[in-house]
């Protein structure tokens, strides 16, 4: 039940764009033991199986009870919404410091950081900055959609699988996360058409959930793939890893203000609208240091 509940607040974490889930499997203690239960699956398969599947169940439970919220809160109160976003972005930094005293300062490690801001930030212009209730595909209707929603979910998930990389910013990276998170929330309209048994919204519901077959496949690709590459680079530099991370971040966070503040930021009345975006930022900060723990105690658990 503790797996499953810490899975829900994973499942959440990957709808809210700028989120890490990654993050948050580290900081509730889940972070390397799912690695290690991926990269030695076959090894002990029923004993893997036993603690992936409640964190996989609540993660899917997670997403489920919080896609149409997202949707529909970025969507009607943008300049709050992103600001709380951007605030569980920087209420990361104290995990991420007790990585980067772990060894000593030198200075070529700006050029981790730099390489991770460049990276992430040129993926996004090559991506575009469209908003991100863009829905870019409305339902499977071709191979090329197939191909554009598992590339998606490789993209999405190989990178989210690094500490502080938000899955949601890397679908908006490629102009995908109102398609998946569409597709998501689509489920409960095709159950609720297929309990009254009204079969033309069902199949209009069943068009977009489709999307997330090819998108599923793509992100246990992206995810096999990274895994055991992410388990070395922390195994023996994990500092180093925590320095690009550092780049990422700060790039997820310039991407999150010209998607979700500028567009929106009115050309009068700035007090306001400040208010709303500093209250936000802050209660979103405290939000993720609330969970956030040391290690120590979340291996514990």
């Amino acid at each position: 039940m503790l797996n499953f509940i810490k899975g829900t607040i994973i499942g959440i974490a990957l709808v809210i764009p700028g989120l890490s889930g990654s993050i948050f499997a580290v900081v509730v203690g889940l972070y390397d033991r799912l690695l290690q239960a991926v990269n030695h699956f076959r090894t002990n398969p029923k004993k893997n199986l036993r603690f992936l599947a409640p964190i996989g169940l609540g993660a899917v439970v997670g997403i489920l009870i919080s896609t149409k919220a997202v949707l529909v809160v970025t969507t009607h109160w943008p300049l709050p919404s992103y600001g709380f976003f951007i605030g569980l972005v920087l209420g990361i930094g104290p995990f991420i410091y007790r990585k980067l005293v772990l060894k000593p300062f030198t200075w070529w490690y700006l050029l981790l950081v730099a390489g991770g801001f460049a990276g992430i930030y040129g993926l996004a212009k090559l991506g575009g900055t469209q908003p991100e209730n863009l829905i870019a595909i409305q339902r499977l209707s071709s191979v090329s959609d197939a191909g554009v929603m598992a590339f998606a979910g490789i993209f999405a998930v190989s990178l989210m699988a690094i500490p502080g990389i938000s899955g949601s910013v890397m679908l908006m990276v490629i102009d995908q996360y109102g398609t998946v998170y569409n597709a998501v929330s689509q489920l409960g309209d095709a159950a609720r058409a297929f309990a009254s048994g009204n079969w033309s919204a069902f199949n209009t519901a069943m068009g977009a959930v489709a999307l997330l077959l090819p998108f599923m496949l793509g992100a246990i690709v992206g995810l096999i793939a990274v895994a055991k590459l992410m388990a070395y680079l922390l195994e023996h530099f994990e500092t180093q890893v925590y320095y690009a991370v550092c780049g990422i971040v700060a790039a997820a966070v310039v991407i999150l203000i010209e998607t979700g503040i500028a567009p929106y930021w009115p050309a009068t009345g700035m007090v306001l609208p400040v208010l709303f975006v500093v209250v936000s930022l802050i209660i979103g900060v405290l939000a993720t240091i609330f969970l956030d723990k040391p290690e120590s105690n979340a291996d514990a658990d």
